[in-house]
Parts: C-alpha cells; structure tokens; sequence
C-alpha cells in the first residue's frame, strides 16, 4: 500500500500565497501521477492538478496561471504552489496518487488519498 501525508494548509488572506506538500510513503511500490483535488463545504471534490512521472502538467481551469504543481520523484513527493488566492480557493485539499504495488505473487494499479489539510482564504 502506498500512504501519502499532506502538509501546508492555513489561514492566508486574499492576493497570498501558500504551498502544500505531499510525501508518499510505503514499500514496493512505483508512483505514476500524482495530483490535488479538493473539496469545498457543500461541493463534490474536484481536480486542482495532475502531474505525471514525466512532468507533463494539467490545471483546473479556475487555477491556471495562479498554481503550480511540481513533484520530486526521488522524495516520491509532490507539491502545489498556490499564488494569487482567491477566496473560492478555500477548501480541504487532498493530495492523490496513482501507482503500482508489488505484492509477493502479483502487482496492481491501487489510487491513494491523503487525508487532507484545510486552506481557507479569508481577510
């Protein structure tokens, strides 16, 4: 199985900054994308941004030109630079993770969720 913890989340006001952290965690496995979702009050949980093994980036339209999603392959990492925030930014973000854990007879394609941390936008 593979455990990613997030990190960053907090209180900044409108026009901050703020970035998050994930780290992912586990044995015997390999990461493909990685990602950030989040979810506000009331609202399904929706895509923020991916980014695959190779870099290859995709953004919300509602964050383009304001984040920036990046990963550090050998800390198994990825992290999302948010400037320019908005209040609608606000919401629990959750890092995601696609990838392959070996098993000792067999291997599979498993989705992991962080737990989330809180980022609210607010004077």
């Amino acid at each position: 199985q593979v455990q990613l913890v997030e990190s960053g989340g907090d209180l900044v006001q409108p026009g901050g900054s703020l970035r998050l952290s994930c780290a992912a965690s586990g044995s015997n496995f390999r990461i493909y994308s990685m990602g950030w979702y989040r979810q506000a009050p009331g609202n399904q949980r929706e895509l923020v941004a991916t980014i695959t093994s190779s870099g290859s980036t995709n953004y919300a339209f509602s964050v383009r030109g304001r984040f920036t999603i990046s990963r550090d392959n050998d800390k198994n990492a990825v992290y999302l630079q948010m400037n320019s925030m908005k209040p609608e930014d606000t919401a629990v973000y959750y890092c995601n993770a696609e990838a392959r854990v070996s098993y000792s007879d067999y291997a599979a394609m498993e989705t992991a969720w962080g737990q989330g941390t809180q980022v609210t936008v607010s004077s």
